[in-house]
Parts: structure tokens; sequence; C-alpha cells
């Protein structure tokens, strides 16, 4: 058995699942600090289908927690960008498109050394490893406590950055280190930037897996524990504590794999509505289509894996109002986890599109009666208002001129009516206002290579094999069963602007999670 738990801007979902049965599942507040809501999840899971706690091999969570902190500029450690490019790259100093408030939330500490690569491997100058040591000095001085290294074409060779790191555990050993050959992707300013985000939440990470592995161990389950990533896989808790930006987009992942897995439907649009948002995505061979272009994450530029999705602020919570030109407005702005406080239904006075769905009796739930002053017509408006929002968004994701199948998840979905312009069909399995805790459940582990190549003559095929290999052999060092990895993804993009035949490949291999027991992998506790 697996529980799989997705924790989201409004509540918080559990699943119980045995193979791909769906055996019990639960719909909780979030909880402002997050961890308790997991724990209440779990203690009601356990009320609900009368769970042994031995007999759960795997906990798989997917959280808020990091985006969170970065959205807010909260708890965010002192960080240092240490750039190796020199004597390149000094017109654009590390961070110099970041929004003021957060490059003072992590200090702004920048440093710019000697080293990187061409990308055919060839150096732009050698490392100088006494002015690092100097700069990790001055670090100390300033009350640097986590450091990002990233170096010119270092996904081409990461030579320089792992000297740097050694030369950093050498002067101080205790400030955390994260390099950007191991984050991001080519480019590099994104990559840098995605890699001082992770750095500046590495202290926070620990502390805050350490609180995942105690709710589960306080529910008494002693199962390995696994965060879910951007890309619809797994990670465990050690690898969390490195990477804690790979878990920023794992919210929708997560839904976009449970509608999959609920569906049948490889490929499709999703639409996830949830309590304070609604995300809309495209699954290809089932898994979520990659963000080709980089992604802004709270006003910063980045490269590294995250789903193409498109947000808007709709979804349950949404505050409905009537505008003066007697229309009908619907969000952005949200009572989010307070929803069962705030809503009319509840007792409240705040008219959300959760009040709408009762008026409308497509959803039963609170006290109908408080919302009966609501006119049929207002209701109605409100309703094709969120229609229209949802038709724009699936609209704007298509790359096709095809009607695309629709599936529809999340708590909110019942506010997606059943036919859209524009749409072959609209989707509704069991259990979809829980997918994002059944694709939690569900998760593969991956390994992906993005690389540029020299590809000569008659070697094209030997390189792609090269490639491959390697991506399968990452997804079985990261927990996959080797007997059970196949390739999902291969992309070749000719660099026509480079000389050596340049191909960026990118090739990415899933595999299901290899559990040889009870208590194998990374236990919690």
């Amino acid at each position: 058995m697996r529980i799989g738990i997705d924790v989201g801007g409004t509540n918080t979902d559990a699943v119980l699942m045995d193979g791909a049965r769906v055996l019990a599942t639960v719909k909780s507040v979030t909880t402002e600090d997050v961890t308790s809501g997991i724990v209440a999840a779990l203690h009601d899971l356990r009320a609900r289908s009368h769970l042994d706690p031995a007999d759960v091999r795997a906990v798989m969570i997917g959280t808020t927690h990091f985006i969170n902190a970065l959205v807010e500029a909260n708890r965010l450690a002192p960080t240092a960008a240490l750039r190796l490019g020199l004597p390149a790259t000094e017109a654009l100093p590390p961070m110099v498109d970041w929004p003021r408030s957060l490059v003072d939330a992590v200090g702004g500490h920048r440093y710019l050394c000697h080293g990187g690569f061409e990308f055919d491997g060839h150096t732009i100058a050698d490392l100088d490893e006494a002015e690092i040591r100097r700069a990790v000095r001055d670090m100390l001085d300033r009350g640097v406590r986590s450091v990002a290294i990233s170096s010119v074409f270092s996904p081409v060779s990461a030579e320089h950055e792992t000297r740097a790191a050694e030369l950093v555990a050498a002067e101080a050993p205790h400030l955390a280190v994260s390099l950007s050959h191991e984050i991001g992707r080519l480019g590099l300013l994104q990559r840098e930037n995605a890699t001082i985000i992770n750095a500046a939440l590495r202290e926070m990470a620990a502390q805050i897996v350490d609180g995942l592995a105690a709710a589960v161990w306080a529910a008494g389950i002693h199962a390995p524990l696994y965060l879910s990533q951007n890309d619809g896989t797994l990670m465990e808790t050690e690898y969390a504590r490195r990477y804690p930006v790979a878990t920023f987009a794992s919210g929708p992942t997560n839904s976009m794999r449970g509608a999959a897995f609920l569906s049948g439907l490889a490929d499709c649009a999703v639409v996830d509505v949830g309590g304070t948002t609604t995300d809309v995505g495209v699954l290809q061979r089932g898994f979520p289509r990659e963000a080709a272009t980089e992604v802004v994450v709270a006003g910063v530029r980045t490269n590294f894996r995250m789903p193409d999705v498109v947000s808007i602020g709709l979804g349950g919570g949404s505050l409905v109002r009537e505008l003066d030109s007697g229309g009908v407005a619907v969000g952005p702005d949200s009572v989010g986890y307070r929803l069962t406080r705030d809503a009319l239904v509840f007792g409240g006075d705040t008219l959300t599109a959760t009040d709408v769905a009762v008026a409308a009796r497509v959803l039963d739930l609170g006290d109908r009666d408080r919302v009966r002053r609501l006119s049929r017509r207002f209701v109605a408006d409100a309703l094709d208002t969120i229609a229209a929002k949802i038709t724009d968004v699936i609209d704007r994701m298509r790359t096709s001129p095809e009607r695309p199948p629709v599936v529809v998840v999340g708590g909110a979905g019942v506010l997606v009516p059943d036919r859209l312009e524009g749409v072959e069909t609209v989707h509704r399995a069991e259990h979809y206002a829980v997918a994002n805790a059944i694709g939690a459940a569900i998760a593969q582990v991956g390994g992906e290579v993005d690389r540029i190549y020299p590809i000569e003559p008659g070697r094209r095929d030997a390189v792609l094999d090269a490639a491959k290999q390697e991506a399968v052999d990452r997804a079985v060092a990261a927990g996959a069963d080797p007997d059970r990895v196949e390739i999902v993804d291969v992309d070749e993009v000719p660099i026509a602007y480079l000389p050596g035949n340049a191909t960026r490949i990118r090739v990415k291999a899933v595999g299901d999670l290899l559990l040889t027991g009870p208590r194998a992998g990374n236990v919690a506790r």
C-alpha cells in the first residue's frame, strides 16, 4: 500500500492506494504551518480506512512549503552567488534582473571569479583558486550561510564548479553549497538564478523535510518518505534537502499525473480547479508537457525542469462580485484556506465561487439557505464567467487546431461545465477531487540528460545511445527498478550558430519505484 499526499493553498488531500485501487480518500483544510494539516489528513485517513501503518510501503508528498517561502521572501538564508566566468560575463552580474525585495531577502552577495568553459569544453580562463578563497573569506565576514556556484557552460563541463565547491568546503565546511550544473539547464543567467534560489532555501529545506518525516512518524507510519518533483517523478528526502527547487511545481504536476491515471488518457488537456487557483496543462504520453522556454518564479527567470502550466486566480475560494457594468467578476483574490470560515454557506460573510456552486445545485455543501438570495441570473452569469476564463486558458495552451479532450480534476472541479467551447469532450473520473494526491501516490522515478554534444559524422546514433544510457543510469541511481525503466522523451536540436555539428540533446527516462520491503529506502523518522 502507498499513501499519497498533496498540500494545496486551500486543501490538503490524502489517498490510500493498493496497487491501482483507491482504498480511501481524505480532503482536509490546509493549515497555516502546513505540517499540522498533513498530520490531520493522515489521522483522518487512518480512521476512514482502518489502516494498519505496518502495511504502508511508501508515503509520497507534494508540498507548497518551498515555493511559498520564495514568493513571500520568507525564511531565506543569507546567500552568496559565486560565478566562474571572468574575463567574460562581467557586464551582467548575478541577480541583475531580480526584484529588489528578493535581492535584499537573500543578502545580494555577488562574486565574479575567473573560470568557465566554451560549449566544446575549452576553458575561458583557468580557475584562480586564491581568488575563490578570498571570496569565501569575505562571505564569512558578511554572514553568508549558503553558496550558489555557477560556471559558464557547466552542463558541458562541471570541472570548475566541482573544484570551487571543494575550495569552499576547505575554507568553510559549514556553508551549504549548490552547483548550477546539478540544477538548471543551458543558459547561464537562468541556470544561475535557479541555483541561487535553491541555495537560499537549503536551510529551510532541512527543517521542512524533518518536519514532514516527523508528521509521518507521528501517525505511526515508518515507511520510506518521498517528495514529488516538478516533472512528475519522485525524489528521496535527502535529495529534497539538497534541491528544494525541484518541488516548486509538484502540485499541478501531481494533478496532471493523477488525471492521466484516472481517465486513462495519455494525451489531453488537464484543468485542475483548486480552492485558490486553476492550473491548466497538457499531458503528452502520460507526462506533463515541459516548458520549452524560461520559467519566471517569484519574478526571477529560471530554466530548471518545470511543467508548461498556466495558472489563473480562479477556485472554490475565489471572491465573486457584481460589477457596476452589470457583469460578474470571479477572482483572482481568494479566501484560500479560510473557505470553511468565510464563505456564506459556512456561516461567513464573503461570497465565493463555492457559494455560487451551492446556489446552482451543482454542489451540496454547507447551508444552502444562506445563498437563496442570489438570483438565478447572477448565478448563471457567474458560472458563465468561470467557463469563459477556463476556455480561454485551454485555448492558449493549444499547439494545434485540433480540439483536445479535457480532464477536469480538483476539489472545485464542479465549477467546470460538462461542455466547453472549442473542446472535444470533458471527462470527470471517479476520485477526480483528489487527483493530486493520487498523482503523488503513483509517481515514478526519473532521470534526465540535457547537454550540448559535438557530433562527428557517423556518430549520431552512438551519441544518442550514450545519452539514453546516462538517463537510465540516473533514474536507477534515484531509486527506479532497473528492470522497469523506459525512455519517454528524446529531443534533438541542432545549434547552427555553434561550430562542430553542435546539437543539444535532451533525454528523459522514468521507471517504477523499487521497493523491496516495507522499510526499504529512506525511512521517515
